[in-house]
Formats: structure tokens, sequence, C-alpha cells
């Protein structure tokens, strides 16, 4: 079985060959590791081998792992609920996950005035699938339009998770990124995970989201 270290290697080369493959540098491209349901000490191995941003789908989880792993940047990339938006604002570095205006103007009232604003990205339900969050791609803009003003957020670009083999998906959200980069100037297109990485870069994501391909199979929850 292969290790942690190794694992993040063969991520990096595939990101680099995609990256290269669609003429882009491959330092363009951020590597998330999704680190939830997987024990700090795996974190902790990832850390080792180089890692220093990683995804947590909830609050509670995430926060017993930066109690004994400090000094890492940590994203929310679940869904975010109303009760657990200050911890959220409080603790994290990013929030990929807003799809409403009420969400968004929770995080800015409760992001603390000693600490930096709040990175966010705008998530999109690109596939238009009704099992899964995200602002339809009809609410978008106005959505932006609402986050960009708001004192502790800085609205840094969009994230989706399109539908698995969409790569008309991928396409559209890039499209939608280059709309709307020139408004509220963007520069974080988050889209791509272990499957689906090498397609996701080609349609010009700057940060995939990888959890399999490092840690192996999900822990259970």
């Amino acid at each position: 079985m292969a290790t942690i270290l190794e694992n993040v290697q063969g991520v990096k080369a595939r990101i680099a060959r995609a990256a290269q493959a669609a003429g882009r540098r491959p330092e363009s491209v951020t590597l998330l590791a999704v680190s939830k349901t997987h024990a700090a000490e795996r974190v902790a191995e990832a850390r080792a081998a180089g890692l220093r941003a990683f995804g947590e789908n909830y609050v509670q989880e995430a926060l017993r792992k930066m109690e004994v792993l400090p000094n890492l940047q940590w994203h929310l990339i679940g869904p975010l609920q109303s009760n657990k938006s200050r911890l959220a604002a409080e603790r994290f570095d990013w929030v990929q996950t807003v799809d409403r205006v009420k969400i968004a103007n929770r995080l800015s009232e409760q992001r603390p005035a000693h600490l930096p604003p709040l990175n966010v990205l705008v998530e999109v339900n690109i596939s238009g699938e009704p099992t899964k969050g995200g602002a339809a791609v009809t609410e978008v803009t106005a959505l932006c339009t609402a986050v960009a003003v708001l004192p502790r957020l800085r609205l840094r670009g969009l994230m989706a998770i399109p539908a698995p083999g969409a790569s008309a998906d991928l396409e559209k959200m890039h499209a939608l990124y280059e709309k709307l980069s020139g408004e509220f100037a963007f520069d974080t297109l988050s889209m791509g995970m272990s499957d689906d990485l090498e397609p996701a870069i080609a349609a010009g994501s700057t940060m995939v989201r990888v959890g399999t391909a490092i840690f192996g199979k999900r822990m259970q929850a």
C-alpha cells in the first residue's frame, strides 16, 4: 500500500502533467487535500509530505484537528448550517460553499475584527442537481454582487462539484468564472477531485480538491 507521501507525489505529478498539457504552469493549480473523515494523524502525515491546505466538510470535526495541527490553512468545503456559521467565521481561513446571501451576511458579521477578511467562494450548482448545494447559474451574479461588498469577507471566486463525467459543465464553469472575473477580480476557480482533476485543469481550474487519491478511501464519519 502506498504511503501518503507517495500519494501526494503522485497527485502533484498528475497536476503537473495536466497543467503542462493545457499550456499552463503547474504552480497555477493549488492542491487542497480533502481530509474529511480522516484522522488527525493522517493529516499530520500529509503535512509532513509538504501540504499546508486542507478541506473539511464538518465544522466540529475540523475544530478537533485544528487543536492538534496548528499553522495550517483550513477550508470549509461542505454545506454550512446557520448555527455553525460563527465557528466557521472564527476558525476557518476559507469557506468555499457560500450559496446564499443569508450565510454570507452571517459570516461577515461573525468574522473577528482581529483576523484578516474570510476568503470565500460562491458555490455554483452547475449541473442543476437537486441533491447538491450551490446557487443556480442564474443567481450567481446577484449573489457575487451581494457578497463582494461585505466588509469582513474577501470574495475570491467560484466553486463547483459538477456531475461525474460532465465535462461540458467544467467548461461552463470556466466560462462563468471568466465572465465574472473582471468585475469581481476573481483569482480562484475550485473544481476537480481525485477522479476528474485532469479535465478540470484542462478547463481552467486553479484549485483541485483531492481526498481519495491522497488518503485512500474515506473513513466512516
